[in-house]
């Protein structure tokens, strides 16, 4: 029989996500997919800037384009059709914000920028990776049963051949959807909104549509009386190749005319010419699985919560942070270094965030006229809170206190245990970089007192756990080693005010360096640029320049100094305290000033957190 440690059921984003996760974590794994290929609709579009850390810790950070700083989130607008009359665009993205309350921008938050890239897209991105990593990656392959005991889960597996083999792991991940046979097998019920109504996907390419794109404007609400429709626009090809999806609200059966129709009523071009590219039909519910675990066996995505879609971009990036707090979990249960009991942790962390996630959506217009009795009363929060403000309770977390909100912009948090590591700047070997690269890998110690070395080497050591030490001095450097920085990152005009950098430019991005518009963009990295390009950059165009300019120096250039006190600020450590900030990159706890027996302290909270196979008495 075959053995691995961890089984992913499902190959979309979040059974791939996971994959990689895993991987990046040196977890062997095998991933079934039943499908011999992703899905031809778009489906989802948006990935959060915390998404976009999570893959840039996973070393995916130049293979997704992100949203070049300052374009901010997708614009929506109202519309009697794509050619009839447009009304007022909806400008706020959070419901009811003051304009004194307007999120920041979340260059102010993050290192990291959103993304716009499609599902069907971003898909073989992460499936790439993930065989790049090790990964046994099985399309056309599906789970047929499967049983588990105290030891493990055996699964059957059915590949297209329709051959049958039986497979043994540690644990099993159901990322198989919605309807999720793991977790009708596993009897485990769903609360909820409920299922609200079925719609129709109509993905379609139409030339003559390109005149009315405007910038940052992606989404288009039709307003016609018995006709309620969303238009949205892909703007990942060439002008006039552009991939456009209609969603109605309408299950009926239709015939190629009857689409093609229901394109032309939302456009508004009775005669516009237009290629299908697929259909299908979907329900728009909202439901939360009752519990997240049962064994050995985990669900994450859509088969532990559906979530409609919302502009806080709550579904596939749900399930992304699902597969990243599950994965560090799972690898350290694996290796040994933790007890089993820390992936109880999991449940009580990710499902109140689905169910926060919930309440959100149903708190907000767009989705009031499913709105319970309740729901008036739930307060609206901040997308950038709900995004990278949220806050964990549970056992691998000190102090996380229930008087704490559920969710607060990361500026208004000040390092408490719970909440997400926060983004400042620091210095390391006099280059500008963000706290975020200390991240994401073990467990961290941070601290402006080195006095802390001494104890977390000797705890690190006796609990056999992997614990770095982060020394940020008072000019505000980290020791560690210089980052790696891709200089497909760093802005244009950097790239060409040194030697190397201009004659690379000029050899293979001459259009670059002599556009009428190089003012307009020269502080953009050439990331950022791609997709603004219009086809005048490609992806390989990019990796050309940063295969050349690998090994030069001119992306280490000091950017300026970095505020020590800001540091401080942010975690609330003050001069001799730290902060313990788990592989996933949460502050597990915090001590403000430097205790009388600082070994114990540290030994006792990480034992606690990490849930230490080694016993705490080894620790003297």
């Amino acid at each position: 029989m075959e053995k691995t440690s961890v089984l992913m059921v499902g190959g979309g984003l979040v059974g791939l996500s996971a994959a990689v996760f895993l991987a990046m974590r040196g977890v062997p794994a095998v991933l079934v997919e039943r499908h011999p290929a992703s899905s031809p609709l778009p489906r989802a579009m948006g990935f959060t800037t915390r998404t976009m850390e999570l893959y840039r810790a996973a070393g995916l950070g130049d293979a997704i384009p992100q949203v070049p700083p300052g374009l901010g989130r997708p614009r929506r607008i109202k519309v009697e059709s794509l050619a009839g009359k447009w009304s007022s665009e909806d400008v706020a993205w959070t419901p009811g914000e003051a304009p004194d309350q307007q999120v920041k921008d979340d260059t102010h938050f993050s290192i990291c920028t959103g993304a716009a890239i499609a599902q069907d897209r971003l898909e073989p991105i992460l499936r790439a990776h993930a065989i790049k990593l090790g990964v046994d990656v099985r399309l056309s392959t599906e789970l047929t049963a499967f049983e588990q005991d105290h030891r493990g889960v055996t699964a059957v597996l059915r590949d297209s051949q329709r051959r049958e083999g039986s497979l043994r792991a540690d644990y099993l991940i159901a990322a198989d959807g919605h309807a999720s046979p793991v977790r009708e097998a596993l009897g485990i019920g769903r609360s909820g909104r409920g299922v609200m109504r079925t719609v129709r996907s109509i993905l379609f390419r139409a030339a003559a549509l390109d005149g009315y794109l405007k910038p940052g404007i992606s989404q288009f609400e039709i307003d016609q009386p018995g006709f309620e429709a969303m238009l949205t626009v892909y703007r990942d090809a060439s002008p006039g190749q552009e991939r456009w999806l209609l969603i109605v609200a309408d299950d009926g059966d239709h015939d190629e005319a009857g689409l093609r129709a229901m394109v032309r009523r939302a456009v508004g071009r009775p005669e516009m010419d237009f290629e299908i590219i697929a259909t299908g039909l979907w329900q728009l519910s909202a439901l939360i699985a009752d519990r997240f675990a049962a064994g050995r066996i985990f669900l994450a995505g859509d088969a532990a919560h559906t979530l409609p879609p919302a502009r806080g971009g709550y579904g596939a990036n749900t399930g992304i942070e699902d597969a990243h707090n599950l994965a560090w979990k799972l690898a350290a249960v694996l290796a040994g270094r933790s007890r089993p009991e820390l992936l109880d942790s999991y449940d009580a962390e990710r499902r109140p965030i689905a169910w926060l996630r919930h309440d959100q959506i149903f708190a907000r217009p767009d989705y009031a006229r499913y709105a319970g009795p309740g729901d008036k009363d739930v307060p609206i929060i901040d997308d950038a809170a709900m995004e990278l403000g949220q806050i964990y309770r549970s056992a691998a977390v000190i102090d996380a206190g229930p008087d704490l909100p559920p969710a607060l912009r990361p500026d208004l948090w000040t390092g408490q245990p719970g909440t997400r590591a926060p983004h400042v700047w620091v210095g390391r070997d006099g280059v500008r970089c963000s706290t975020l690269d200390l991240l994401q890998r073990d467990w961290v110690l941070l601290t402006k007192n080195a006095r802390w070395r001494e104890p977390a080497a000797a705890v690190g050591a006796r609990l056999a756990l992997k614990l770095d030490c982060v020394l940020i001095d008072g000019g505000g450097k980290a020791a560690l080693p210089p980052p790696v920085t891709s200089p497909l990152d760093v802005p244009i005009e950097r790239i060409a005010g040194h030697p190397a950098g201009k004659a690379v430019l000029d050899i293979r991005l001459p259009q670059v360096m002599t556009h009428s518009g190089y003012d307009t963009f020269k502080s953009l990295s050439l990331r950022q640029l791609l997709p603004l390009s219009q086809g005048q950059l490609s992806e390989d165009a990019l990796a050309w320049v940063a295969r050349d300019l690998a090994g030069t120096d001119f992306a280490l250039t000091p950017v300026g100094p970095v505020d020590a006190q800001a540091f401080g600020d942010a975690f609330g450590i003050g001069s001799s305290g730290t902060s313990l900030v788990r592989p996933d990159g949460y502050i597990a706890w915090r001590v403000k000033e430097f205790p009388a027996e600082p070994e114990e302290a540290l030994a006792q909270a990480l034992h606690t957190v990490a849930f230490c196979s080694a016993e705490i008495q080894a620790v003297r």
